[in-house]
């Protein structure tokens, strides 16, 4: 079962349905540096919210690759560069400056060494359109810890795939002309099918990779045992809501996947040990799901689980869905 709610209609629901069961519980897989403001926001609005990350950051080497890309960049090869989030802002921004400070280093006598470095920051400019993918990421940009920039950036209305092709800066883009990404590893492939079937060149620097926490089957297993505390070893699904897991990435779905079937295992096993099984063995149709955008809706709807997919990841859209969810 799926629906899928625009940002208005969201909001609209949230509005005529502002008081969410006591018992409802909601599971937050975002990263630990990301997941703060959804968790307070859910909590100001009554919910019980359990923080379960299901991927952690964890930067990656720059390759001379990487930095042949950012010269070509700074060149003037690319129409555009976009940024898909807030880490991939802050570790290009770092590179960016750092070649910005070589280049000016290059023109100026080796004994002005604080007057080049000045120098270097107030010449920090874009050869390209900066656009970036999400209010988070567009702030890193705009907030950068630099004394002067000479770029602007700018947001599709809605940060999605549909979002970016309406913008002018990706609609006119033709054959043989090249957009770069900045990424991590493994991440969404906004706008590359479209794009390359129209002849466009798209090239990409994954400046992090995103891998599971070591903790996370610990932290599950241990929310699950304090299920177990409160409610014992009957079912309760019939009168408590399923708890409901905000997932914003196919990658944290897989592990999300990979630790709720590895637990329900152990307690099958325990079982046929005949032992009293430890936690509760919890499947994947055990729970509901809000879920950002189509193809991690479309991974969903593949196990037949039930869902809401949302459009962008502001804490306002996801406590909506969850009203919705829950009405």
């Amino acid at each position: 079962m799926s629906s899928t709610l625009n940002h208005a209609q969201l909001i609209a629901n949230s509005q005529s349905n502002n008081e969410s069961s006591p018992t409802q519980v909601v599971i937050n897989t975002r990263p630990v540096e990301r997941a703060a403001a959804l968790t307070d926001h859910l909590q100001a609005a009554g919910l019980t919210v359990v923080e379960i990350p299901m991927l952690t950051l964890q930067s990656r080497p720059t390759t001379e690759q990487d930095m042949t890309l950012m010269r070509q960049w700074l060149a003037g090869d690319y129409k555009a560069l976009v940024i898909v989030s807030p880490t991939a802002a802050a570790s290009g921004l770092a590179v960016w400056q750092a070649l910005e400070d070589k280049r000016q280093a290059q023109n100026h006598d080796d004994d002005n060494d604080g007057e080049r470095k000045d120098i270097a920051i107030n010449a920090l400019q874009a050869p390209s359109y900066l656009i970036a993918v999400g209010e988070a990421t567009a702030s890193v940009l705009n907030h950068a810890k630099i004394e002067a920039t000479n770029y602007q950036v700018l947001q599709p209305h809605i940060a999605n795939n549909e979002g970016m092709l309406a913008m002018p800066e990706i609609e006119r883009l033709q054959a043989g002309d090249k957009l770069l990404v900045w990424r991590g590893l493994g991440g969404r492939r906004l706008l590359v099918d479209t794009l390359l079937a129209r002849g466009v060149h798209i090239d990409s620097i994954a400046w992090y990779e995103r891998i599971m926490p070591v903790e996370a089957m610990t932290q599950y297993e241990q929310w699950l045992q304090g299920v177990l505390a409160r409610n014992g070893m009957q079912d309760t699904s019939a009168s408590q809501p399923k708890p409901i897991v905000v997932v914003s990435s196919g990658t944290a779905f897989e592990h999300w996947e990979s630790v709720v079937r590895a637990v329900a295992e152990k307690a099958l096993k325990q079982e046929t040990a005949r032992e009293t099984p430890a936690i509760l063995p919890y499947k994947l149709s055990d729970f509901s799901y809000v879920v950002l955008g189509e193809r991690l809706a479309n991974m969903v709807a593949e196990q037949q689980l039930s869902y809401w997919r949302v459009e962008d990841l502001a804490p306002e859209t996801i406590l909506a869905a969850i009203h919705a969810k829950a009405s």
